[in-house]
């Protein structure tokens, strides 16, 4: 089936949320055409395969769209069943990985983004909130490797991403997360060390600080 599919994924190098997606992939072998997206001019592709929110990432299979992050990543593990399951085999365990990776979706995204494009109030209050939010995902951990328990899978690669982020955060946000949040912090190792998806995935962290430090001169925050 592979060698029949058209596989293109519309994406920002910078996106958590294309991060999931692109480790996704990755984890199951698919290979794609990958296509940058500037964002702040975006393509006529994109605004076809994507008219509702007209955003990143969108995957494109055999002509056909699908949007929003944790949506591809359910549809890639559906259609290519044959290796590397996303997602665990219990329905409970299932449904409390898809919990937790709507809140970091949602909530602790937008929390992290606060951390270095907001001032005052607005950031004192999301850097509270952002590190209780690490904090309850590092007792959803416990003492597992993975949040799959014994292998790497749906929450794992959807709060994998914010380790490119981790020094933006500690910057900004002036924390400690190794202190602060060790075995979350161990956990991002882990994947980073044992995972080629993730090791080839995910940007340096120097680039993004780069990246944020920009968004901030042009928020006029710097």
């Amino acid at each position: 089936m592979e060698g029949e599919d058209e596989v293109i994924l519309l994406d920002f190098w910078a996106s958590r949320y294309g991060m999931k997606v692109r480790i996704a992939l990755a984890e199951k072998g698919i290979p794609y055409e990958y296509k940058e997206q500037d964002l702040m001019n975006k393509s006529q592709l994109l605004l076809d395969m994507n008219p509702v929110h007209k955003k990143i990432p969108v995957l494109i299979h055999n002509g056909r769209p699908v949007c929003e992050s944790g949506i591809i990543v359910r549809y890639i593990d559906d259609v290519w069943n044959d290796k590397a399951p996303l997602f665990p085999s219990d329905p409970y365990a299932k449904a409390r990985a898809m919990f937790w990776a709507d809140f970091i979706d949602k909530k602790l995204n937008q929390l992290g983004k606060n951390l270095y494009t907001t001032n005052g109030e607005e950031h004192e209050s999301s850097r509270k909130e952002f590190l209780g939010g690490l904090k309850l995902l590092e007792g959803e951990l416990g003492d597992k490797p993975y949040f799959g328990v014994e292998s790497f899978s749906f929450l794992d690669l959807s709060l994998i991403p914010f380790n490119s982020w981790f020094l933006v955060y500690e910057m900004y946000g002036k924390l400690n997360l190794e202190h602060e949040c060790p075995k979350l912090t161990a956990w991002a190792k882990r994947c980073v060390e044992n995972k080629e998806s993730v090791s080839n995935t995910l940007p340096d962290k120097s680039k993004i600080l780069a990246f944020s430090q920009d968004r901030r001169k042009k928020l006029g925050l710097e």
